[in-house]
């Protein structure tokens, strides 16, 4: 089998565990509900407005006061939907499981065992002189 074959087959295998199921049941739960998505349509929609008018060499500072308020509540209405929180909190877990797949892999990419190296890089003490690398 070439590494082609066994990264599918990788692949293959994260779409069966449980927190990529989790993620796509979430994913898909946003996606059926209207609400957030007329939400998420007219927050993108008064975000562009009120970048063009502040664009404007002549600014309305109340019309921007107005779009930045509106934009404000769309912003909270969405990110306190209770379908958006639970996406939110299935993909932070997806992203912490692909950082620890890409780190075994990177780990395994500069010549360490991939079956005893660690699936978490190390704590970053904020020094790139020091670090043996984020991955």
């Amino acid at each position: 089998m070439s590494i082609i074959e066994m990264t599918r087959e990788l692949g293959k295998a994260l779409q069966s565990d449980p927190v990529y199921m989790q993620f796509a049941a979430a994913k898909i739960a946003n996606e059926k509900d209207d609400t957030l998505t007329e939400q998420i349509s007219e927050f993108h929609k008064t975000k562009m407005a009120l970048d063009v008018e502040m664009c404007k060499e002549d600014k309305d500072t109340e019309a921007i006061k107005t779009l930045n308020d509106k934009l404000t509540s769309l912003y909270s209405s969405v990110t306190e939907n209770p379908n958006m929180v639970a996406f939110e909190a299935a993909q932070a877990q997806m992203d912490e499981l692909l950082q620890r797949i890409h780190f075994i892999l990177t780990s395994a990419a500069n010549g360490e065992d991939p079956m005893t190296c660690p699936d978490t890089p190390p704590a970053c003490s904020g020094s790139c002189a020091t670090c043996g690398g984020c991955g």
